[in-house]
């Protein structure tokens, strides 16, 4: 039962072949089952969740519930919820239990969804492998030998093993799609603003974005219309009229002009990963899509460019955790300096620390000219680049990740090499632009492989139009890790 995409387990709700509240016991189970194996759910709240279930059956059999009513879901420990942990999977927050709802998963509350719990994450969002959590990594469905990507490694591993239809990530540099390719399913990072801030955590502000993931590109659509929205408590949220994220999902892809940029297929990407995408690419033309050479100069400077800027705006957003207000304080201190030491030694990882570091002496007197103010120079250069190939094609083709998903432990001790794990992920996060990760293959080692969709700001039912299109025409999506 718990095979089932978040489309097939709302027809089965609305026919009455099951109940919410059966449906979300059969999830439980399986995560009592699973879970320990992978540590993809770090928090769960059995009676909650079955409350909101009953609360779902009460609406279907009243008449008035909507698509998502009844359906579970699952939340990276980065939104917050009232009444529940909302850690960030960090020390510094073991103790938080939100008094307020993020606006995002208000709206999915609203909708009828049932919440099945948080999902592990790297601590504040800061990696790409999930291995920098306080409750532990998560490990990959797939291979438990291997990381299930990150930040939002824990939800797309929670997805992929069948232990809920859907989930929320957030992507600051990739951290929805680089997951989502690691562990074999589908992830969207919208435009910029398209999807209200209020209540997920911050690490960068300017980056920051949630998205839905999930086994389909028709969930993620569903799933979006319901995230949506414009929101006076956030500044950085659009005001825009409604749209409906279905709408192109039956568009043919005949004279689709597909770009493939050239700076994304040089040196540093795996044999298996040039497979995938040149396979993807096959499928697209089988069904009347064109191929254009596109150029992305700033791709390489991307790296550098992001890695200060979002180093810089974590630094600011975690001065707030002091040990005065809330979460984690210290217990010796002998005044106040030596409270705020203690305490952001005790509760921030080593990873965190390194950032909030970098970010301090980026913004320091006398460095903020030499690289603050050249990599916001950077990023416009960055958008410009896509906006010039964007004139040339109607979406970009790329791979997500240099590689398959990495073992465990291969890159947590390199930063670098997990800095540039982010290659063909972060440039999108620079502009603002919606991206999409969708299955498209394997290694040659059992090993899920996800291809990229880039599209212009606002082009989140293009690129779900075209996602849905290749799914129709294969089953990578559909694959289930072995014992699943």
């Amino acid at each position: 039962m718990t095979q089932y995409t978040l489309k097939q387990a709302s027809k089965l709700l609305h026919s009455k072949q099951i109940s919410a509240t059966e449906l979300a016991q059969e999830y439980l189970n399986a995560i009592d089952a699973r879970n320990p194996s992978i540590n993809g759910y770090i928090t769960l709240d059995k009676d909650l969740t079955l409350a909101e279930a009953r609360a779902a059956d009460e609406r279907i059999a009243a008449g008035n519930a909507g698509i998502l009513t009844g359906v579970p879901i699952a939340y990276k420990d980065i939104f917050c919820q009232k009444g529940w942990k909302s850690a960030c999977s960090s020390k510094m927050l073991d103790n938080f239990i939100s008094p307020y709802t993020a606006t995002v998963v208000q709206n999915l509350l609203n909708e009828g969804m049932v919440t099945l719990g948080r999902t592990n994450m790297d601590e504040f969002a800061m990696g790409s492998t999930n291995e920098t959590s306080f409750y532990g990594a998560t490990k990959n469905p797939w291979n438990l030998e291997n990381v299930p990507g990150g930040s939002s490694g824990g939800s797309a591993a929670v997805v992929a093993a069948r232990l809920a239809p859907a989930a929320l990530g957030s992507d600051t540099g990739g951290s929805i799609r680089q997951p989502a390719s690691h562990c074999g399913i589908t992830g969207l990072k919208p435009t910029y603003g398209v999807v209200s801030r209020f209540g997920m955590v911050a690490y960068a502000s300017s980056f920051d974005q949630a998205g839905p993931m999930a086994q389909t590109a028709e969930d993620c659509a569903i799933l979006l219309n319901a995230m949506a929205s414009f929101d006076e408590r956030d500044s950085t949220s659009l005001e825009r009229a409604k749209e409906d994220y279905t709408r192109d999902l039956n568009q043919p892809l005949k004279g689709l002009k597909v770009g493939l940029p050239k700076e994304y297929f040089g040196e540093g990407m795996s044999a298996d990963v040039q497979k995938t995408v040149q396979t993807a690419i096959d499928l697209l033309k089988a069904q009347g899509a064109e191929m254009v050479e596109v150029s992305l100069p700033q791709t390489e400077l991307s790296i550098p460019a992001y890695y200060v800027l979002a180093s810089a705006e974590a630094s600011t957003n975690l001065s707030r955790y002091d040990g005065v207000r809330y979460g984690h304080r210290a217990e010796q201190f002998g005044n106040l300096e030596e409270l705020y030491s203690n305490t952001r030694a005790e509760g921030f990882g080593s990873e965190v620390k390194r950032r909030i570091m970098i970010g301090t002496y980026v913004l320091s007197h006398g460095y903020y000219d030499a690289y603050y103010l050249k990599a916001q120079k950077l990023r416009r250069l960055v958008a410009n680049d896509f906006q010039t190939a964007l004139q040339q094609c109607d979406i970009i083709l790329a791979p997500t990740a240099p590689t398959a998903a990495p073992k465990l432990g291969s890159d947590i001790n390199d930063p670098v090499q997990m800095y540039l794990s982010d290659i063909y992920t972060i440039a999108v996060n620079l502009a603002g632009l919606p991206a999409m990760t969708l299955p498209a293959g394997f290694s040659s080692d059992g090993l899920p492989i996800g291809v990229q969709l880039i599209g212009n700001y606002f082009a989140e039912a293009k690129l779900l139009g075209v996602a849905h299109q290749m799914q129709l025409e294969s089953d990578w999506h559909s694959k289930t890790p072995t014992g699943v």
